[in-house]
């Protein structure tokens, strides 16, 4: 008996829910930018950005969010297919946290950016 198309994209839905809760459970980068998006939200309320910078914010929590859980995939599987220690592997593994640099730094370029100028003008600067 085949699995209903609707029951199948439930299950999907729960799998990457699975996968997310792994991601919090296991790596503290994640909980790190757990925290930072909380703290990035909560100051735009404050501020009360608009629309259009809330664009800039939520593409940049997804970026890193999307960049480190690629990375801890590869991690993963990494470890999976060749537990030892390998240059090859180890060289794949920088890579990837690399890009995981690379998209927290461009989240916090947008951050300043989008974050600054409403931040100063309401501290009084």
């Amino acid at each position: 008996m085949t699995e209903s198309p609707l029951r199948a994209r439930v299950r999907s839905f729960s799998d990457a829910g699975r996968g997310l809760a792994y991601l919090l459970a296991s790596q503290a980068n994640a909980r790190i930018h757990l925290a930072a998006a909380l703290a990035i939200v909560a100051l735009g309320l404050w501020l009360g950005l608009a629309t259009r910078d809330w664009c800039w914010i939520a593409v940049a929590i997804a970026w890193v969010w999307v960049a480190e859980a690629f990375n801890t995939a590869l991690e993963t599987l990494a470890d999976a297919v060749h537990p030892e220690r390998d240059a090859r592997v180890g060289r794949a593994k920088d890579v990837a946290a690399g890009a995981v640099l690379l998209a927290s730094l461009a989240a916090a370029a947008i951050g300043l950016l989008v974050l600054g100028p409403p931040l100063l003008a309401r501290l009084g600067g």
